[in-house]
């Protein structure tokens, strides 16, 4: 019987002279690949491609998945910019084309945290693949770019760079951001999910209460912009007492992705909150 397999895996990028460095998750390692369905993990800023719940996710998802460090983070090479979004983007075509290329893998599901949605929303409204992906999970995705200013406010002036020291996969790293970095940022198109956004597409949006990073409202608002479509349909499920990153809830945020993904495939899922009439733990 076969058994599951992870692949290290290094691309070569198609825009910079570096490698992206991610993880092949396969549960059937034996048979051949083209074809095949897979799921794709983003992570979100300063993070990495095993950090919070993306591995717990891939180790436990029913398909074979891969997740990967953009470009400047962790193992993968290149220069990580806090306005790179469109960067990001490109590394994600590049990983994208390297699937199906290499092994014939189709894109059937993405599944992203903070930076990570905004990146994977915006592959699926302005690219052809993901015109025929089936599914999307938006965990603590911003909408609201320019929010990104509450964040440094209190400690900056905004006429310099800024300098934070956080720990990325167990190692200190020092990021610099630049003011013209932010403005940039806060000027990323989020608002293209309204009109662009693929109408197939069933959408898990997940975000806590206690987020400090992206206000729980950016999920209402995303809610709003994607309920409407047809087929394709959207599901709410907020946190309660869960922060940004969902910290000492890892698990439960793999259930629930997990129980929505099987909703899916059983033709169940309908428009609105998620498990709306489930009682569960009041």
């Amino acid at each position: 019987m076969a058994t599951r397999k992870s692949t290290k895996l290094r691309i070569p990028h198609s825009q910079d002279d570096c490698e992206l460095v991610g993880i092949l998750e396969q549960l059937a390692p034996e048979e051949p690949t083209q074809g095949r369905k897979i799921a794709l993990i983003l992570h979100g800023s300063m993070g990495h491609k095993d950090y919070l719940f993306q591995k717990r996710l891939a180790l436990r998802f029913p398909m074979d998945s891969f997740r990967f460090d953009f470009r400047g983070n962790h193992e993968s090479g290149g220069q990580r910019i806090q306005s790179g979004i469109a960067r990001d983007v490109e590394d994600l075509v590049t990983v994208v084309s390297y699937l199906r290329n290499t092994y014939g893998y189709e894109i059937d599901v993405v599944v992203g945290h903070s930076r990570g949605s905004v990146v994977g929303m915006h592959w699926l409204c302005t690219s052809k693949e993901g015109q025929r992906v089936r599914a999307m999970v938006n965990a603590s995705g911003r909408y609201r770019m320019d929010g990104v200013y509450d964040l440094y406010k209190e400690q900056w002036d905004f006429k310099g760079p800024y300098e934070r020291t956080v720990t990325v996969a167990r190692q200190t790293v020092v990021e610099r951001i630049y003011p013209e970095e932010l403005e940039e940022f806060s000027k990323w198109n989020t608002a293209i999910v309204w009109d662009k956004f693929p109408a197939q597409i069933d959408v898990l949006t997940m975000h806590g209460l206690l987020d400090k990073t992206v206000p729980s409202y950016d999920a209402i608002i995303y809610s709003r912009a994607l309920g409407a479509r047809t087929p394709g349909t959207h599901n709410l499920h907020l946190v309660e007492k869960a922060d940004h990153n969902f910290t000492k809830r890892q698990d439960e945020v793999v259930d629930c992705i997990l129980e929505w993904w099987d909703a899916l495939n059983q033709g169940r899922l309908k428009t609105g909150i998620f498990m709306t009439g489930v009682r569960g733990k009041l």
